[in-house]
C-alpha cells in the first residue's frame, strides 16, 4: 500500500511522534503557542521552547506511544484537521452555488451555502481526527528513535531521527 512506501511511512511515524511530543510539552508549556511540520527525516518544532525540554518531551512521547498510547498521535491542532474542514465546507458551500451565473442567483441561494457549508464544517469534525489516525500519521514506530534536537534559530528547533 503506498501509505507504507519508505518515504511515507517514515514522515506519518515523524508527524505521530511531532503531535505526541507537543502533546507532552503542552503540559510543561501550557500557555504557549507551538506548531510543527514533519518529513521523513525528523521534524521542526516552532515555539519559544528549551532544547532540553524538547529532547526530555520527545523521548518521553516516543516511550507513551511504543507503550501503546496511539491517541498521543492525534492532535486537534492538525493541519489534516484544517484541511479536511476547508476542503469540505467549501465543496459543500459550492455545490448549490455552481452553475448559478447571475449575482442575484448567487446571492439569492446563498443562506441554502452557507448551510451546506456547516453540514460540511459538522462532517468534518469526526473525519480530520480519523484521517489522521488512518492516513497522516502512524503511531507505530518501529525502528525510529532520536538521533539529535538541533536548535536552527530564534523559536525554531529540528527534531531529527533515523530508522
Amino acid at each position: 500500500m503506498i501509505l507504507d512506501l519508505p518515504l511515507i511511512l517514515e514522515t506519518r511515524r515523524n508527524h505521530a511522534l511531532e503531535h505526541a511530543t507537543l502533546h507532552v510539552l503542552a503540559r510543561k508549556y501550557p500557555n504557549q503557542h507551538m506548531a510543527g511540520h514533519s518529513n521523513p527525516t525528523g521534524f521542526f518544532l516552532i515555539g519559544k521552547l528549551d532544547t532540553q525540554d524538547i529532547w526530555t518531551s520527545a523521548t518521553e512521547a516516543m516511550t507513551r506511544l511504543r507503550a501503546g498510547e496511539s491517541n498521543l498521535a492525534i492532535h486537534a491542532g492538525c493541519g489534516t484537521n484544517l484541511a479536511t474542514t476547508a476542503l469540505l465546507a467549501g465543496t459543500f458551500a459550492w455545490v448549490p452555488l455552481r452553475g448559478r451565473k447571475s449575482t442575484l442567483g448567487q446571492l439569492a441561494i446563498l443562506p441554502l451555502a452557507l448551510a451546506f457549508a456547516a453540514i460540511g464544517f459538522t462532517l468534518a469534525r469526526p473525519l480530520g481526527p480519523a484521517l489522521q489516525q488512518r492516513v497522516t500519521t502512524e503511531a507505530c514506530l518501529g525502528n525510529l528513535h532520536i538521533t539529535e534536537v538541533r536548535f536552527i534559530r530564534n523559536n525554531v528547533h529540528r527534531i531529527i531521527t533515523k530508522n
